[in-house]
């Protein structure tokens, strides 16, 4: 079982949120809307797709990564290998 499971339903309600929003975006450019407000709903997409990121790791971070650290070995490095690769990918987008 994941991390996140137990929040499955939020995490895909805030995702079909986010997806509607990108389809209003859409619908901006095709509509030629005024650059500045385009440029806004884009930072609101993406602080939410950010949202959901941070969440996602907080959940990985609290269960995956833990749950590996306690039975240790090479799971162990792997797991947090694999958490910091992913935290550098999130901090650089």
């Amino acid at each position: 079982m994941h991390g996140y499971t137990q929040g499955k339903d939020e995490y895909v309600t805030r995702l079909r949120r986010i997806e509607g929003q990108i389809r209003g975006l859409q619908r901006m450019v095709e509509e030629d809307k005024y650059c500045i407000d385009i440029l806004t709903q884009v930072s609101a997409a993406t602080k939410a797709l950010q949202s959901v990121s941070l969440g996602l790791m907080d959940e990985h971070l609290r269960h995956c990564v833990s749950d590996a650290i306690a039975k240790g070995g090479t799971e162990a490095d792997e797991k947090i290998r694999e958490a910091s690769d992913v935290i550098a990918r999130l901090v650089r987008s």
